[in-house]
């Protein structure tokens, strides 16, 4: 099914993203760091994390990536093209957490019928990622 675009027009500097909630499992880690080949055994194997210090596995930057990219095209629809996204990560997510993540516009730029996204991830442990994507809008 096709996700309904938003159109570059009908966006305000000010406006929020509905927020989102990401359960954090065993499988959205583990499988991250695979699909991504990141075979760091700390993003699979629960011992060898914990041998690292980390009460278990813990999240891949690219896993972390994707969720962000997710985030907002889910937000700005299957038109939307993704310019540019910077992410700075804080605390990590482990399994039984779960990640939401919050945002709003900042800027629009009409040469480029763009607009950038600031965005958070918090889990109970305080922010997982933030940091800003510039998407252009249908």
């Amino acid at each position: 099914m096709a996700n309904q675009s938003i159109r570059f027009e009908s966006v305000n500097v000010g406006d929020e993203l509905q927020p989102v909630s990401v359960p954090i499992t065993v499988p959205l880690i583990a499988g991250g760091a695979i699909a991504t080949r990141d075979y760091f055994p700390g993003h699979h194997d629960r011992d060898a994390a914990r041998e690292l210090g980390s009460p278990h596995i813990f999240m891949n930057i690219l896993t972390t990536n994707g969720l962000v990219q997710s985030f907002v095209e889910s937000w700005a629809g299957d038109e939307a093209r993704l310019m540019d996204l910077k992410i700075r990560l804080g605390a990590p997510n482990y399994p039984g957490d779960t990640m939401k993540f919050t945002g709003s516009v900042t800027e629009k730029n009409e040469a480029t019928r763009s607009v950038q996204i600031a965005l958070k991830g918090s889990n109970s442990m305080g922010s997982h990622v933030s940091g800003t994507v510039q998407v252009a809008l249908a």
